[in-house]
């Protein structure tokens, strides 16, 4: 954990011991609060009720999960059918972001072709830390690719900043290092291009306005935050000059599922002729759903967390509606590939089509 709060990850082992650490996201921007994840259970309720989230930070989280799982088997050996189980649980405490059951699915596969306890043990961590390796990696590279767009967009414009419209966090806090959607913006900012970003405040739980604008501000980025709605009409008076935004999970076919909110973006840029890229790993995508809108399943959390207003402690809430009044708290939405301009990857950028998709993945059809 480096001094003064700069922290360069999320997530680390704690120095000189097995637990693992992490930044508890709820109390940024205010406060900075380290937490101890020492069991499944710690591990599960921290992905639960996002003190981690985002979704290559999630896939790590769970394959520190399994580590820990294994190291506190109650028997000597931690046995396939106890490590599936754990795995099961974990993979089951968010639904929408595919990195975590991806990430929990790798390291199981590994621990499980391990013969002894130690190697099951040091298997599942030398996992959890290469997978946080590669996705820090993997948004380095995504920060370059996604530099060339805006230095193109910088020299069409002609001066001026390159005005960029972001949805949600998809910084470092959410993706190891550099983060996704903000990968792109860092890389330019630090090659001297004159830019500005847009920070929707992000319903629920106020992840952009929280957790980006922290972010942007720790490194000195012009940004400014707007409300959720916003973002059309900056976009229909020539304020923005692209969208940049993650991906919870994505289709080959080019759906996008990502913070509920992202649709009504996408729509705006597409009415403007405002360029909306999608920013992502290639862990990221589900080689198995075809239709996003129909199959991606959407996680529904609890109403409190737009009903009520949070501060530091439970007690601080503040009720903003009717007592009696329902609320209904969905945490995604999905974009159709039409709406895409294209997407952001550690390999390069390509058209939302599912042949230029496959061919940057190399997968087969």
């Amino acid at each position: 954990m480096p001094e003064n709060n700069e922290c360069r990850r999320p997530i680390w082992m704690a120095s000189g011991s097995e637990t693992v650490q992490i930044i508890d996201q709820r109390k940024l921007p205010q406060q900075m609060r380290v937490s101890n994840l020492e069991t499944v259970d710690d591990v599960i309720y921290a992905i639960v009720e996002l003190m981690v989230r985002g979704a290559p930070l999630i896939g790590v989280t769970g394959a520190y999960g399994l580590y820990i799982a294994a190291r506190n088997s109650k028997t000597d050996y931690p046995s396939d059918a106890y490590l599936t189980h754990e795995a099961n649980r974990i993979k089951a405490a968010r639904p929408t972001a595919i990195n975590l059951e991806w990430a929990v699915d790798r390291t199981l596969d590994v621990v499980l072709s391990k013969q002894t306890a130690g190697e099951r043990i040091e298997s599942a961590k030398n996992m959890a830390d290469l997978i946080g390796r590669e996705e820090a990696e993997n948004s380095r590279n995504i920060g370059l690719h996604g530099l060339a767009l805006i230095k193109t967009i910088s020299a069409e414009k002609g001066g001026g900043p390159v005005n960029i419209l972001t949805h949600c966090n998809a910084g470092w806090l959410a993706c190891i290092e550099h983060g996704t959607a903000t990968a792109p913006i860092y890389a330019a900012h630090e090659h001297g291009i004159d830019l500005h970003v847009w920070v929707d405040e992000t319903r629920p739980l106020n992840q952009g306005s929280r957790l980006t604008a922290w972010e942007l501000g720790m490194k000195n980025v012009p940004h400014t935050v707007i409300a959720d709605n916003t973002g059309g009409h900056l976009m229909q008076h020539q304020m923005v000059d692209m969208v940049i935004v993650g991906s919870d999970r994505s289709t080959l076919t080019g759906d996008v599922a990502n913070k509920i909110g992202t649709y009504l973006k996408a729509l705006a840029a597409h009415d403007n002729n405002v360029p909306f890229y999608v920013a992502l790993p290639s862990s990221t995508f589900d080689r198995k759903i075809r239709d996003g809108v129909r199959d991606i399943p959407i996680e529904l959390r609890d109403p409190d967390e737009l009903r009520y207003i949070p501060g530091f402690e439970k007690t601080d809430e503040n009720l903003l509606v009717p007592k009696h009044s329902p609320a209904a708290n969905f945490a995604f939405d999905v974009t159709p590939a039409r709406l895409v301009t294209g997407f952001i990857t550690e390999r390069g950028v390509c058209p939302a089509e599912e042949s230029a998709i496959r061919r940057l993945l190399d997968e087969k059809s």
